[in-house]
């Protein structure tokens, strides 16, 4: 099995004005859930680089057009540039494009929190920064959830220097996203795109608040290195464990502390994921490399159109903990199927458990679609409502069963 170090906190702990030794200050070990076979976290199941550039005039393949989502559109502050629709051409250009887009919308969000000084007085500390991205007209931010976990004030200073109050829209740590809005006029939008168009080697340029550096947000180039991968983020110390992600981007694009809810974009300037996550030691001595790991836009815009909406997220509950079927897992428990999940435990009450599921039971699919990769069958689910009844196709050693479970909402951890 190969063990990841996974550095999830991107976010940039320390204040303001940190040593470039805080880029390694936040790491914690843990393994990713597509090479180690560990339960799922908890009960629920819900959804939720560098490549090396030469200087020279390298001429691109014709990158992936990336359909625009209906309600994200260009202010007059970030209009359209020849990057969007572009088939081929020098490289740096069409980065320094899309970074042109781009940035005026990606904002640092800096995390203030009250403490009491040996007087017993309060005052107001920056306990970590963070990156953002503008996506609508309203103002309203896309980030992650461990950006503005914890804080009693929220500071948005934009690339142009102007600095306003961020509002707390909701959170949802279960998927690591959160929305917070600004008031100005004229704020700098970014475009969100179609993540389910990307494709492996699809470049991809990563923008954020890197070590919370001056002089505005920093751009890094890589490619698209694999999709639909699934990771556990370490919890909020050593002894625990954080949320499964599903459906993550992975890419070689350099993110770095302080990137975390930053945007990952295509060639088209348009938002296909927001950064989170990046590998750090494969073992002890050994650094991985060129590993990071983004959510796809896909399954962040849905979270936030909810946050908005009513402040809060409902994830559907079926009552397992899971690890993807493999070869080894296979012949295990004596079965031939190659794809799928193969359940840990079943939640005592559950849905689940109403419907008679079993630990070591095999699921190859859900209301008749396979389970193609590990992060199906939680796409599947999370496509449900509370309250819908889902049809599963169970192998039970020799058995083919086909169960039903209603779903409920998830229970407050």
């Amino acid at each position: 099995m190969t063990k990841y170090a996974l550095h999830r906190r991107l976010f940039l702990l320390g204040g303001i004005l940190p040593s470039l030794l805080l880029a390694t200050a936040c790491q914690a070990s843990l393994s990713t859930p597509a090479n180690d076979p560990v339960s799922s976290s908890g009960s629920a199941v819900t959804a939720a680089p560098a490549a090396t550039v030469q200087a020279g005039p390298t001429t691109l393949p014709e990158p992936t057009t990336a359909a625009t989502t209906p309600a994200a559109t260009a202010s007059a502050n970030v209009s359209p540039t020849a990057a969007a629709g572009s088939s081929a051409g020098d490289l740096r250009t069409l980065i320094r494009q899309v970074a042109q887009q781009v940035k005026p919308a990606v904002v640092q969000i800096t995390n203030e929190q009250v403490q009491i000084d040996q007087s017993n007085q309060p005052f107001t500390v920056p306990a970590g920064v963070g990156s953002g991205v503008i996506y609508d007209n309203e103002g309203h931010i896309l980030t992650n959830n461990h950006v503005i976990e914890g804080a009693q004030n929220l500071s948005v200073t934009l690339p142009d220097g102007s600095i306003y109050p961020g509002k707390l829209i909701g959170a949802d740590p279960k998927t690591d996203l959160a929305v917070i809005q600004i008031s100005g006029a004229n704020l700098p939008i970014a475009q969100l795109g179609d993540s389910t168009r990307l494709q492996v080697g699809d470049w991809v340029v990563a923008i954020g608040n890197a070590l919370a550096l001056q002089g505005g947000p920093t751009v890094s180039v890589g490619v698209v290195g694999a999709l639909g991968r699934t990771v556990q983020e370490p919890g909020s110390d050593q002894n625990s464990q954080g949320p499964y992600l599903f459906d993550v981007v992975q890419t070689d694009a350099p993110i770095n502390p302080g990137n975390s809810g930053g945007p990952l974009v295509n060639l088209d300037g348009q938002v296909v994921g927001i950064n989170t996550l990046v590998a750090g030691q494969a073992e002890p001595g050994v650094q991985a490399q060129g590993i990071g790991f983004s959510i796809a836009i896909g399954t962040a815009k849905p979270i936030a159109d909810q946050l908005v909406a009513t402040g809060r997220v409902v994830h559907p509950f079926l009552g397992i903990s899971y690890v993807p079927l493999n070869q080894a897992i296979a012949q295990e428990i004596g079965i031939t199927a190659k794809t799928g999940v193969v359940i840990g435990q079943v939640v005592n009450g559950s849905p689940a458990a109403a419907a008679g599921l079993q630990p070591k039971d095999a699921i190859t699919a859900l209301d008749g679609t396979e389970l193609a990769t590990e992060s199906t069958f939680a796409q599947l689910l999370n496509a449900h409502k509370v309250g819908d009844t889902v049809t599963l196709t169970v192998l039970r050693g020799a058995q083919t069963l086909q169960l039903q479970a209603t779903l409920v909402e998830q229970p407050a951890s």
